[in-house]
């Protein structure tokens, strides 16, 4: 794509401030992961050489982090986790600090501003988050995915969802069709992806609604309802993803 220029963390450290600079479609709560809090940070100082920034002159237009782990270690046997996202995370730090040699690269976030999707950018990141994890000499990236479609229909099981086809046979979901399109597999449902728990004064906060009634709350951007607990305080929101295999050749 002419003017697009992806690197890495690791060749361009000036850049490092400046991933947050564009606007993009998460929604607020998102960021409230606790594992995103204490981890994000440590993944732009430890692992730059698997953090990808993409600019188009000055302006910073993607992201994607990505992190090395052992996922046909004792234990984990290469199957992929019930809790993906948030388990891959703590299997990648857990490796690093032990000094285990990965095997897997697992995308962590892949992100495109507001301004500039539509035109191909998050393919061309795929793209090179799977050429720079085969420049590591790894065999495999695979990817808890969000799949872009299922905030419009947070009741539907991820169950049901994730396996949907269009009449081609691919996906009915826009980014698992990127996936898929760029060789992906998909292997299984992540049911808890990623956990986040929150008094009801922080949802309204992140939210703008009430969080007064007990049950489902269906916020804009989640990909579940969110449950409310009005008599203990609290409400939590549990996410499922799907797991995308990318074997490289």
């Amino acid at each position: 794509m002419t003017g697009i220029t992806i690197t890495t963390l690791a060749e361009r450290p000036e850049l490092a401030d400046r991933l947050w600079d564009m606007k993009d479609p998460w929604p607020q709560f998102a960021a409230h992961d606790c594992l995103a809090w204490l981890l994000y940070p440590r993944m732009t100082t430890e692992l730059p050489q698997y953090v990808l920034v993409a600019t188009d002159g000055e302006a910073v237009v993607g992201r994607a982090f990505s992190v090395p782990f052992a996922l046909h270690a004792p234990g984990r046997d290469g199957a992929l986790p019930a809790r993906g996202w948030d388990q891959v995370l703590m299997w990648a730090f857990s490796d690093l600090r032990r000094g285990v040699r990965p095997d897997t690269v697992s995308a962590i976030e892949i992100t495109i501003a507001t301004d500039r999707q539509g035109e191909g950018l998050s393919g061309l990141m795929l793209a090179a988050l799977r050429d720079n994890a085969r420049a590591h000499g790894l065999a495999e990236v695979v990817a808890p995915v969000r799949p872009s479609g299922k905030p419009a229909e947070p009741d539907t099981s991820i169950h049901e969802y994730a396996y949907r086809t269009r009449p081609d046979g691919l996906p009915h979901d826009p980014w698992l069709r990127v996936h898929v399109r760029a060789g992906g597999v998909i292997d299984s449902v992540a049911p808890l992806s990623m956990t986040i728990t929150a008094s009801l004064a922080e949802w309204r906060t992140w939210t703008g609604l009430p969080f007064d009634a007990p049950g489902p709350v269906r916020v804009p951007g989640a990909l579940a309802p969110v449950h409310c607990d009005p008599e203990q305080g609290y409400a939590v929101y549990v996410e499922p993803n799907v797991w995308v295999r990318h074997r490289l050749g």
